[in-house]
């Protein structure tokens, strides 16, 4: 399957904003961003205004780059929230929440989606009960993902077994430190998601 193998800090530099790629480095003076504020390339610092197209482009390159996606999978997924009822915008949102690798970062589980969905390709997970490696896979309210007895032994689940009592764990989430799994309490609404998106430019860019 394809996907981006460049350097994600040119991402961040590209909308012009932390997109939280590399975890807590984002959080450090080493940030692409902290460093050169503008965008990549020979014209990177050129300013012009941009048209409305560009502005809502810029606003699904940033929604599709940070939960890491291609183009035909985010597409796919605004299908899905068009299909159902209520706001697209906001079910768009909440698809891309409820995928398996998003569960695993909001769990604390992994600092980054990319490192989340690399463990959950390694079969470090269970969906209810169940064995899975498929990062894709959309939750429901209810279900519960679990660490599998063969991974706690594990030294990087080990670290996050003693860090994952500081970890924030949104209030749709709930997670137990003890077995390390976590459940859906139910769908979030659009005040819970804290992502910094505009899903009605998604929307709009999508209906033109």
């Amino acid at each position: 399957m394809a996907r981006y193998i460049g350097p994600v800090c040119k991402l961040c530099r590209r909308e012009g904003t932390k997109l939280f790629l590399k975890g807590d480095r984002c959080l450090t003076p080493k940030c692409a961003v902290e460093r050169r504020a503008y965008a990549p390339g020979g014209h990177g610092q050129r300013r012009r205004k941009p048209s409305e197209y560009a502005v809502q482009l810029r606003e699904k390159q940033k929604a599709r780059r940070i939960y890491g996606l291609l183009e035909r999978q985010f597409k796919r997924h605004f299908s899905e929230a068009e299909r159902r009822p209520g706001a697209t915008g906001e079910n768009l949102l909440q698809i891309l929440e409820m995928r398996l690798d998003n569960i695993i970062y909001r769990l604390g589980l992994a600092d980054s989606r990319a490192q989340a969905r690399q463990l959950v390709r390694h079969g470090h997970f269970n969906l209810n009960g169940v064995k899975t490696n498929v990062p894709s896979c959309l939750l429901k309210p209810g279900d519960v993902v679990t660490l599998r007895e063969s991974s706690r032994e594990s030294e990087y689940f080990k670290g996050v077994a003693k860090d994952i009592a500081r970890k924030s764990i949104p209030t749709w989430l709930s997670m137990d430190a003890r077995t390390l799994s976590g459940r859906v309490q139910y769908m979030p609404v659009r005040a819970e998601i804290d992502m910094a998106l505009s899903e009605q430019l998604i929307v709009e860019y999508y209906s033109r």
